[in-house]
């Protein structure tokens, strides 16, 4: 016997079938509405691509006009200085112009060139500054005048003799500094005394008045009040304007006491200087000569 299974029709099946008859219905009301979304979004795109486009404002072009025919004078630092000692002078100008002076001179190294600095090599004691030799200080006698033009505030009166008493005149003693040789390492080769290589210039014979002139009254006053100063170093920076006056004058730096800042500003507020020369006060700055000294007291 073989077994047939008949089907019977349930009773939800007719309801079924309308679910699923709405629902094909309800996607393909989507997927039309979704098709009509697309194509106007196209349409709109595409408008965008092929509509003339808008002009676009036009800004007036600007010219800077800069006039680099005549550039504004560039104004030179101060040149290093170095002094020329009277034993060093040289007649003839250097090849090299390594130092402005108020002197010519001839580079020369007592030693082998040890170093890569433009000066010579030599033994001596280890300070700040370049020395390079070793002498004491002097101050001009009565009746003396600086080599160059310095000037002292207050001259003293000479001594009146007697008319029938001759006596030998002393000669002139110019002011000098002292100088401690200092030790350096060079790259000078030509041996001989030590020297640089320096151009005597105008501007380089003026500083060395300065100095001259600022020199001789601070060892004047130290020589004088050294009980009551103290070891230590005093810096001050100062311009020089084209009259000759010293103005701006400012301490930087002081690790001394009050008297030695008393002794340094006086050596430099009493000094006469005539003025600038005009070609020279042409080549500084506005203010004029703009100077930085340090002074020191050592231990004996």
């Amino acid at each position: 016997m073989t077994t047939a299974e008949i089907m019977f029709a349930q009773p939800g099946d007719a309801a079924i079938d309308r679910k699923q008859e709405a629902r094909k219905v309800l996607w393909a009301l989507l997927a039309a509405l979704f098709i009509h979304l697309l194509v106007a979004f196209t349409l709109a795109s595409l408008g965008g691509v092929f509509s003339p486009a808008l002009p676009i404002e036009e800004k007036p072009v600007e010219l800077t006009i800069v006039d680099l025919s005549t550039p504004p004078p560039v104004v030179p630092k101060n040149p290093a200085f170095m002094e020329t000692d009277e034993s060093k002078r040289s007649a003839e100008a250097p090849k090299e112009k390594t130092f402005e002076s108020n002197a010519n001179s001839i580079a020369a190294s007592q030693q082998p060139a040890t170093g890569g600095m433009p000066l010579p090599s030599q033994q001596g004691i280890d300070r700040p500054g370049v020395d390079l030799e070793t002498h004491q200080y002097s101050l001009p006698n009565e009746g003396a005048q600086s080599e160059q033009f310095a000037m002292l505030t207050s001259t003293p009166t000479p001594t009146v003799r007697p008319s029938v008493v001759r006596t030998p005149e002393q000669p002139r003693a110019a002011y000098r500094a002292q100088k401690r040789q200092t030790r350096l390492s060079g790259s000078i080769t030509n041996r001989g005394v030590s020297a640089v290589n320096a151009i005597g210039t105008p501007l380089g014979r003026y500083r060395k008045a300065l100095y001259d002139a600022v020199g001789s009254r601070w060892y004047y006053y130290v020589s004088r009040q050294g009980d009551l100063i103290s070891i230590g170093t005093l810096r001050l920076v100062f311009s020089v304007d084209r009259s000759g006056h010293v103005a701006n004058l400012k301490i930087v730096e002081n690790s001394s006491n009050e008297s030695f800042a008393n002794v340094c500003l006086q050596s430099v507020l009493e000094i006469q200087l005539p003025p600038i020369p005009e070609d020279v006060a042409d080549t500084l700055p506005a203010e004029g000569l703009d100077e930085e000294m340090s002074f020191t007291m050592y231990a004996n």
